[in-house]
């Protein structure tokens, strides 16, 4: 099967061509083609995203990035579109011209859910080979039981895994999500947007131990998280230590956030039994947190999966993913702006 995806959901303009097969057993993603456009420069004035800037974007870079695809070869099945979750002015943006282009095209139009297309961008095929790699570039599949921590700047979840179709949420963020908490600890840093690839740039010339921040519910029984006391730790500290190095300050936040996320994660790879453990959404794009979780995960005798770096942060290829186990698990989502929607 062929799917033409589409991802709007916030300030990445994507289309995708990805051919899928294997059904629920052995998913297997081929990416033909995967165009993202940025609108990071659009936004950097303003410190973050704006809606409306962004619907205004996407409307303008849709019909040029279809432009692009269209004059290659298209061999279309279906065409997907996110629906949500995602900045509801953005989302409509892709959803309109979805349909119009499958009203054109005359394909099926199927809704996909952003989150599961996350969680399911661990199956994605880099260089457009079929292949399940392991960060380390091993030829391996993901077994089940599993355990997928999914990290974004609106996300923070950690699932249990029976099979690919078959889950239970652990936990998940109670306030700041990590990666909001990275952007808005960059803005404290008056580093420019988006702050979590800044905050990880100047992580790399600090210390980590130079300021003990608090990892906000590591102890905790439950698999929740918590940032925005983190967040507020850092805001008083700068405060407090005007003339403290914002290497320093980086690094110390940075670490402080991994730890929760890595400690909470291998516990529970280990109450679970995982013999996989899983890293997407757009903080897995950070090359300590990669490290951090690998090296924990070994501990636990599970393998370590995070996508490759082309389909870390937001782009249409997972969407592509999240459609055709949908589709296979004969669910359909409204064609309609879902903002809040949630794995």
């Amino acid at each position: 099967m062929r799917i033409l995806a589409i991802e709007t959901s916030c300030d990445e303009t994507s289309v995708a061509l990805v051919e899928a097969s294997g059904g629920l057993r052995n998913p297997r993603f081929r990416v033909l083609k995967n165009i993202v456009s940025s609108q990071i420069e659009a936004h950097r004035p303003f410190g973050g995203v704006v809606p409306m800037l962004a619907k205004r974007e996407h409307l303008h870079n849709l019909p040029k990035i279809w432009k692009q695809l269209s004059k290659t070869e298209l061999r279309l099945d279906e065409i997907a579109i996110t629906v949500g979750p995602g900045l509801s002015p953005a989302l409509w943006a892709g959803i309109e011209f979805s349909k119009t282009l499958a009203k054109e095209l005359k394909k099926p139009l199927i809704g996909a859910n952003h989150m599961e297309g996350h969680l399911y961008s661990n199956w994605l095929s880099p260089m457009g080979k079929f292949k399940n790699l392991n960060i380390k570039g091993k030829k391996v599949r993901v077994k089940f039981p599993a355990v997928a921590l999914v990290v974004s700047g609106g996300h923070t979840i950690l699932l249990a895994m029976k099979s690919l179709t078959s889950w239970k949420k652990l936990g998940e963020t109670l306030d700041d999500a990590a990666g909001e908490a990275f952007d808005k600890v960059a803005r404290m840093l008056d580093l420019p947007y988006p702050g979590g690839p800044e905050i990880e740039k100047l992580a790399k010339k600090g210390n980590s131990k130079a300021v003990n921040f608090p990892r906000p519910m590591l102890r905790d029984k439950s698999y929740d998280f918590s940032f925005s006391g983190l967040k507020t730790s850092v805001l008083y500290y700068i405060r407090d230590h005007p003339k403290a190095k914002k290497t320093d300050l980086a690094a110390s936040f940075q670490q402080a956030v991994l730890d929760v996320l890595v400690g909470k994660t291998t516990r529970a790879a280990r109450e679970y039994g995982a013999k996989s453990v899983l890293l997407s959404g757009g903080v897995s794009a950070n090359q300590a947190l990669q490290m951090a979780l690998r090296e924990a995960t070994e501990k636990t005798g599970a393998e370590f999966f995070v996508p490759n770096s082309q389909f870390n942060t937001d782009n249409a290829a997972m969407i592509a993913a999240a459609a055709y186990i949908q589709k296979l698990r004969k669910k359909s989502l409204k064609l309609e702006a879902q903002p809040n929607l949630n794995l």
